[in-house]
């Protein structure tokens, strides 16, 4: 190490940067995603999830969709009548985790945004399997790897995400992160899904041609 840089041996610990040999080239690794990136406004947020990447132990999956829920003029908020204790995370603070039941069996993951006490989130509607497939596929007992997480109930079972989860932070060094990109993927916009109000609201957002997409219905970009 001795003829490396000086300064690049006094930044390297601070960006995860290792020198593994003089003969090898600096790598960096996955880094996860900061209070900067949650604090987005609750749509952009929503669109800037699409590649990035959830992590929960060896279980590791690329966001393909994405659904946003804010506090005004959206009925399908769970926030936008009032604060209850089911709805309580919701108004944290951003990068936290709001993880609620519906039907009395499928767990839903969203990523609390917009200012504290606001209310609002963003739902993770699908991922792209990426590492610890054989164990999603145990837990949804599917073989078939479009299957495994394309759907918010479907991806929570694959990964074990329950109620436990509820409230807890995205940010800091807990085991279940989420992590950057460099991708920059196209993306489309439509309705969101499987609502009785506010459907018709244009706050689904997912990656063009994705198979790992839980529906497909009218589109335009956004």
């Amino acid at each position: 190490m001795s003829h490396v840089p000086s300064l690049v041996k006094r930044i390297w610990p601070i960006f995860n940067i290792r020198v593994a040999s003089p003969s090898l080239p600096i790598v960096q690794y996955p880094m996860p995603l900061g209070k900067k990136f949650f604090g987005q406004p609750t749509v952009e947020l929503a669109k800037a999830l699409l590649g990035k990447y959830l992590v929960y132990g060896d279980l590791k999956g690329r966001i393909v969709e994405t659904e946003a829920y804010l506090y005004r003029d959206d009925p399908a908020c769970h926030a936008s009548r009032s604060r209850t204790v089911r709805n309580d995370p919701m108004f944290g603070p951003a990068g936290n985790i709001y993880v609620y039941l519906i039907y009395g069996m499928y767990h839903c993951m969203n990523i609390v945004s917009g200012k504290t006490d606001e209310g609002e989130a963003v739902l993770i509607r699908a991922l792209e399997p990426v590492g610890g497939i054989e164990l999603m596929r145990q837990r949804r007992g599917v073989a078939k790897l479009e299957n495994l997480c394309n759907g918010p109930g479907k991806l929570t079972q694959a990964f074990g995400i329950t109620k436990e989860h509820n409230n807890l932070s995205l940010l800091g060094n807990g085991e279940l992160q989420l992590h950057d990109s460099r991708e920059k993927p196209e993306v489309q916009v439509s309705g969101r899904v499987g609502l009785t109000v506010g459907r018709e609201l244009q706050l689904r957002f997912f990656i063009k041609n994705n198979r790992f997409v839980s529906k497909a219905p009218g589109i335009h970009k956004p």
